[in-house]
């Protein structure tokens, strides 16, 4: 090989060999991945998703009871947000023990995997539920009657 088809790129050096430049790419130097600190990141983001979503049945959920037994689907959606709001509950005191114990011990590995995996399901059951809250529309009543 000849060294200007390695100049060409700007990463030859006078004798010939490569040489590896570094410059304009600094590399963070990063330790092993604490474990720990991304799944209380994660939960932590969950929980807040979770306050969101709890906030807003609890609004359809006052919408709903304005409208009074009278609205065509008060029992189905009253129903269908107090489910949601119970498995919301389950899910942050599910998320709060998620957190506060240590990933690093190794005996608790089992416990955490089932606790996550219940929450994912419970937070999967939660997203089917608003779903068809919305489908059976939650309107604010009227301000003339």
């Amino acid at each position: 090989m000849t060294s200007e088809n390695l100049e060409m790129n700007g990463d030859g050096d006078r004798n010939g060999g490569l040489e590896v430049s570094l410059r304009g790419h600094r590399r963070r130097q990063q330790g092993p991945l604490n474990m720990n600190h991304y799944a209380n990141k994660k939960s932590a983001a969950e929980s807040m998703l979770d306050v969101a979503l709890l906030m807003a049945n609890a609004s359809q959920l006052k919408a709903v009871m304005e409208q009074g037994p009278n609205f065509t689907f008060y029992v189905p959606l009253i129903t269908l947000i107090s489910l949601s709001l119970i498995l919301q509950i389950l899910v942050g005191v599910m998320l709060i023990f998620i957190v506060k114990w240590n990933l690093n011990d190794e005996t608790m590995h089992y416990k955490l995997n089932i606790m996550e995996n219940v929450s994912t399901a419970f937070v999967f059951i939660i997203v089917v539920v608003n779903v068809f809250i919305t489908a059976f529309g939650v309107q604010r009543p009227n301000p003339s009657s």
